[in-house]
């Protein structure tokens, strides 16, 4: 049994520190420290940083200052990213790795880590720097922490070091600079040097501190020639007009990278237009703790969901969680509310260690939607793009107007596998084991993996937004002719096999087979270039495009939690009603026939309006193209198809006498589920005069609302049918209704037409 331990902690400013425990014989030590965690608090985004860097050091990784996020209210600084050095793909030292933290600023002015990713993906250093004497302390005791449940665990303030010897006053102390009371003496000058960029930021903010004002990281500039970073400009906060408190004052510092990696002040103002405040006490307020961060320190050691012990370490053992308990009670009351009206409706919720996590729900209508229109679906997870107040996320398809459709929703707790994996099959669970043929979400590795667990045969497609931002932030390091070369590689390859030879010629030009987010590309083809994506139904999605925000700016990650539910009622109801109103048009409006084809009043007849103009644009540009067999075995030939005028537009049509099979090198009946102008101009050579019924979609009719008839034929279980049939009947009942209760007269008629429904049913009042 091993003796007790007592907890030394730091001040928020420094709260990792290496802690030594002995064992009950002192025959060795275990070292350990305190992990930055979902909720820690700060003064200063600063201090969070000094936090995450004092880690990394002791973890084996450097860090560097990522993304920064700005209120949309007032323009000033909302949240901050801390990244592993190795983020992002712009050098070739750089491997993508996904570590992070993120701070958020609160209303009291504190910063809050809202998100942390431990992971990295590539190897950590060996660190044999020893822990900085500040943070050991004098006698560890050692006390094991699941026999003591019952009482907290003792906190004790670490003591200070000053001059080498422990000091009394109970909290850290920075070693003051010359002066007395510890006042600022250096003045910035042009040529004053430093070790990194870090330590300029810290003397100008110390120097702001002392005159009076407060500072901010302005403007940077990257080298051309390999991204690294070359100058950095430090701006007093009232630089700009972006905020009413903003005078555009012009005060600055700006430091720059010298060849041997140290960077000196080249550029210097000191004149302010506005007046300055008195000196702030930034010092004190850094390092002072506060008594509410006591209890939270002490209540967090005693709850046994957050820390365990493993082989004398502290383990985090809890899984982090950006969802407020606040959403929690208003989604259940809500959910509640909806399963009294809507028998289709369900919900899950993920629980972990007894904690509630992410949330998942969808209606009736959305469900049926999903047996209709499950085929290619799109996880919007925008919210990540900025600071959120809730993690909302969608699953949308796209419905027989080509509108998108509302499958169901979700708020992830947090942006992990698990999270991904438990999403995706409480999806399964809701759709009676439905999966997507095609999937258009990030490009996230925890998205992916979860993909390949639980919907293995599904084409996962990356956001195009999304990659199409990480793609250009590669190419601007990148010159002209590199980039037209890059750009003809993936657009215009026709097979695989040009693909490859057109990016390994690219590789070798330029020196870049060992570029790490080329290699990454290259891995992932499939799931970004066009050639590869082609031959996968996406409903016609645009590759370069994606489909808007289903609740567009009506809904977002920024709505508070009083607002949510209203909103969400609103906007989908707004999207509901613009699908009944194609229904309505559909149903009573036809079509202008512009030739006298067969093929174009059979698809007049069936599909709705919006997908029968794709059509008959189709079948008009047909007409453009010059058709020529090329080659004929049996009942299967081969014809050449190219644009009258265009020797380079040629395409491959393959068709079959004996099955009426055929198929376009282009591949536009895969990807949209549509014939092309290149099928069509054979069909006319062949004078075939109708689309044969396996080339009509059902998904793309004005009756693919009752597909169910067609999916019983194709078998599965009784209960998923009679859910299919329920779901299908409310929703039509549903139409009635509306109509009917419109004045009444109608409503006379409609219930007359129910009634005789009803007799026909042998059902009897």
């Amino acid at each position: 049994m091993t003796a007790p331990v007592t907890f030394v902690l730091a001040s928020k400013a420094y709260p990792v520190g290496m802690v030594r425990a002995t064992d009950v014989n002192g025959m060795d030590e275990a070292e350990f420290g305190f992990e930055p965690h979902v909720g820690l608090e700060f003064d200063s985004a600063d201090d969070a940083r000094e936090l995450y860097s004092l880690y990394a050091k002791r973890m084996g990784f450097k860090i560097r200052t990522g993304q920064l996020y700005r209120s949309r209210t007032d323009g000033s600084v909302a949240s901050r990213r801390f990244v592993c050095s190795k983020e992002g793909f712009q050098l070739n030292s750089r491997s993508g790795c996904p570590a992070f933290i993120r701070v958020q600023r609160r209303d009291t002015g504190k910063w809050v880590i809202d998100h942390f990713l431990k992971d990295h993906n590539h190897d950590l250093e060996h660190m044999d720097e020893k822990c900085p004497p500040f943070m050991q302390p004098k006698t560890p005791i050692v006390k094991n922490l699941m026999t003591d449940v019952a009482h907290k665990p003792k906190v004790k303030w670490l003591e200070e070091v000053e001059g080498g010897q422990p000091c009394t006053s109970g909290v850290i102390k920075r070693v003051k600079r010359e002066g007395d009371g510890g006042r600022f003496q250096d003045e910035p000058r042009v040529g004053l040097e430093f070790n990194s960029a870090n330590e300029a930021h810290e003397f100008y903010h110390a120097y702001a501190a002392n005159k009076g004002f407060r500072i901010r990281i302005g403007q940077l500039f990257r080298s051309k020639l390999d991204g690294s970073i070359t100058s950095r400009r430090f701006v007093c906060s009232k630089e700009g007009y972006q905020h009413p408190s903003r005078v555009g004052c012009g005060a600055y510092m700006r430091i720059k990278r010298q060849d041997s990696g140290r960077w000196v002040v080249d550029r210097l103002k000191k004149d302010h237009n506005h007046e300055l405040g008195a000196q702030m006490e930034t010092h004190k307020k850094s390092f002072n703790v506060s008594n509410k961060f006591i209890a939270e320190a002490s209540d967090e050691l005693e709850n046994k969901n957050l820390v365990t012990m493993c082989n004398g370490n502290f383990v985090k053992r809890c899984r982090e969680n950006c969802i407020g308990s606040d959403w929690y009670s208003m989604l259940f009351e809500y959910f509640q509310s909806k399963q009294a009206e809507d028998t289709g409706f369900f919900y899950a919720v993920e629980v972990n260690d007894g904690n509630c996590m992410s949330i998942f729900w969808a209606d009736g209508r959305s469900r049926y939607s999903c047996s209709q229109f499950g085929d290619t679906i799109v996880l919007d997870t925008s919210y990540k793009n900025s600071v959120y107040l809730v993690p909302f996320a969608t699953f949308v398809g796209v419905n027989h107007h080509r509108q998108p459709v509302l499958l169901a929703c979700a708020l992830i707790a947090e942006e992990s596998k698990e999270s991904y994996s438990w999403l995706f099959k409480t999806w399964l669970r809701a759709m009676s084991g439905r999966c997507p043929l095609s999937i258009i979400a990030d490009h996230d590795t925890a998205i992916q993996q979860a993909i390949l667990e639980v919907f293995p045969g599904t084409h996962h497609r990356f956001s195009s937004w999304q990659f199409k931002a990480k793609e250009s932030d590669f190419l601007s390091l990148m010159d002209n002719g590199f980039k037209c070369e890059y750009e003809n590689c993936v657009i215009q390859s026709q097979t695989s096999d040009e693909f490859d030879i057109a990016w390994n010629t690219l590789l070798n030009r330029y020196d870049l087979k060992e570029n790490v987010w080329l290699t990454e590309m290259y891995k992932m083809r499939a799931s970004w270039v066009p050639l590869f994506l082609r031959g996968t139904f996406f409903a016609g999605i645009p590759i370069n495009e994606s489909i808007d925000s289903f609740f567009v700016t009506l809904l977002n990650a920024q709505t508070p939690v009083s607002e949510f539910v209203s909103r969400y009622e609103r906007g989908l109801e707004r999207r509901r009603e613009d699908e009944r109103k194609e229904d309505f048009n559909s149903f009573n409006l036809q079509a202008f026939l512009q030739t006298k084809e067969p093929v174009e009043e059979q698809c007049r007849r069936l599909y709705t309006l919006t997908v029968f103009k794709i059509f008959q644009k189709e079948l008009l540009q047909s007409y453009s193209y010059l058709g020529l067999k090329i080659c004929e075995e049996g009942s299967a030939s081969r014809y050449l198809v190219r644009r009258c005028g265009n020797e380079y537009e040629k395409n491959i049509v393959a068709f079959c006498a004996s099955n009426l099979n055929v198929g376009c090198s282009c591949q536009m009946f895969e990807f949209e589920g549509v014939l092309c102008r290149h099928i069509l101009r054979v069909f006319q050579i062949l004078d075939v005069r109708e689309i044969p019924p396996h080339f009509i979609l059902h998904r793309w009719t004005r009756n693919a609302e009752y597909g169910i008839i067609r999916d019983v034929e194709s078998g599965g279980t009784s209960q998923e049918f009679r859910n299919l049939m329920l779901w299908s009947l409310r929703e039509t009942a549903c139409k009635y209704i509306e109509a009917g209760a419109a004045s009444i007269e109608k409503y006379k008629l409609a219930y007359e037409i129910m009634r005789e429904g009803g007799r026909k049913l042998c059902w009897q009042r």
